[in-house]
């Protein structure tokens, strides 16, 4: 990454020495698929003073064909040499906000979405921080295709049985040549179940990176002839993939942790609590954005570690929102973890409507209820009633039932973007349920 500080002419040259011949333009649909327009570096001048146009209406989600003119505007803090596109084919990446053609910036564009609300936090005096775990899985590819089949057979932190321990370096040294700080990597409890972490730091910075992060894993991965991949429940009866994230206000001013209280038992602020607050009461509405397929509600079952009901504690990993422990001196460490995120989410919308859901509970000063250290699996649906504890929705059809309900959510979005969001959802929910799947072939087919 390079300074954000950084002007046109000392891209240009960073560009030259680095002996780059082709620059990507990225950005995300709606739904945090990467779309890319290559240039030949001769024409980044240009498209870093004029923008560079592209028809919107191919793109889901951005708009329709009478209104289909957009412009890229490249982020130049954003710049990276790709590390597998060496030679001749030396290729860099610029992260790109997408504009209408009068220079506004475009409403329905994710990365825009998420500044939005920043800018909200930010009017309130907040800095939004922000540090996704992303798992994945390593499938091997068989006469070239790809299937859920593990690449190995170890399990948490294991190392004997862990295959892709040089694949995970590899990937390691890519991030960090794009610019991504990696703290750590191990295996992960299922089968070639992975995962690596990176640092915390800004909301926005964080999204970014987390696409980099998806983009990087899936080339590195293909090198070894391997399959990457994101799918939160591959795999039937084993873990699925989350991408739990921390999350944390710090003041604009005074660059502190406005969640530490020396005071408290949990070492949370009031300020901290409400925010928690605001996320339970939208945590339903938040479901189609942060769990955004079919597949993410085979993930979000009892016994697997993943949130199904809506509490908070902090030893108890059941719990929607965790409170990482304390230790002396890590004062600007103290957050809250949230656990129904999956990586298949788009991250610009996923912090966007987080940060949105934590501020409407600070505006309103609400209090979440006792925590529930106890493993809520074990609870019966009698227990659950009585201690007040809500379950999150079964499907991505309720999911997108309650984003339809969700003022605040919705509002986080703009109605642009909720519109062709539900369209889409909406789609994809018609698809698998008509579809007629191996599963009921094989209840059915014999004995009806």
């Amino acid at each position: 990454m390079v300074s954000s500080a950084l002007s046109k002419n000392g891209i240009l040259k960073r560009a030259k020495a680095d002996k780059v011949k082709f620059v990507n333009m990225q950005f995300t649909d709606i739904t945090g698929n990467i779309k890319s327009v290559t240039i030949p570096v001769n024409h980044l001048a240009n498209a870093i003073e004029r923008g560079l146009w592209f028809d919107g209406s191919s793109i889901e989600g951005f708009a329709r064909i009478h209104e289909s003119d957009m412009f890229l505007k490249p982020d130049l803090t954003t710049y990276a040499v790709v590390p597998w596109h060496d030679g001749e084919e030396r290729t860099a990446r610029l992260i790109c906000d997408v504009h209408m053609p009068d220079g506004k910036p475009f409403e329905g564009d994710p990365r825009f979405v998420l500044r939005k609300t920043l800018e909200e936090a930010k009017k309130m005096g907040f800095i939004f921080n922000t540090g996704p775990e992303l798992e994945f899985f390593l499938f091997k590819k068989e006469n070239s295709h790809i299937k859920p089949l593990p690449h190995d057979k170890g399990g948490y932190f294991d190392l004997n049985m862990d295959l892709a321990f040089e694949v995970r370096k590899d990937m390691v040294l890519a991030l960090e040549k794009m610019g991504i700080e990696v703290e750590a990597s191990h295996h992960e409890c299922a089968y070639a179940q992975h995962e690596i972490d990176f640092k915390y730091d800004n909301a926005l910075k964080t999204a970014d990176n987390a696409i980099t992060f998806k983009l990087t894993l899936k080339a590195i991965a293909q090198k070894h002839d391997l399959h990457a991949t994101f799918m939160p429940k591959p795999i039937f009866g084993i873990a699925g993939s989350g991408m739990h994230v921390h999350q944390s206000l710090f003041g604009l001013k005074t660059g502190k942790n406005l969640f530490y209280d020396p005071k408290d038992k949990y070492r949370l602020s009031g300020l901290a609590y409400s925010f928690i607050a605001g996320q339970m009461e939208h945590a339903k509405g938040m479901s189609a954005i942060l769990a955004p397929t079919v597949n993410s509600y085979k993930r979000l079952v009892p016994g697997y570690e993943a949130p199904v009901y809506m509490c908070w504690a902090q030893i108890n990993r059941s719990a929607l929102i965790r409170i990482p422990m304390y230790s002396k001196g890590r004062e600007q460490s103290v957050r809250c973890e949230l656990r129904c995120p999956d990586p298949s989410c788009n991250p610009y919308l996923a912090f966007a409507v987080m940060l949105k859901a934590g501020l409407d509970g600070i505006k309103r000063k609400l209090a979440p209820p006792k925590p529930v250290e106890e493993n809520v699996y074990d609870f019966d649906d009698r227990k659950l009633r009585k201690m007040n504890i809500g379950v999150l929705p079964h499907s991505l059809w309720e999911a997108i039932r309650e984003l339809k309900k969700d003022r605040i959510v919705q509002d986080a979005l703009g109605q642009r973007l909720c519109e062709r969001y539900v369209e889409a959802k909406t789609s994809e929910w018609d698809g698998f349920r008509t579809a007629v799947t191996e599963w009921e072939i094989e209840r059915y087919l014999e004995t009806i």
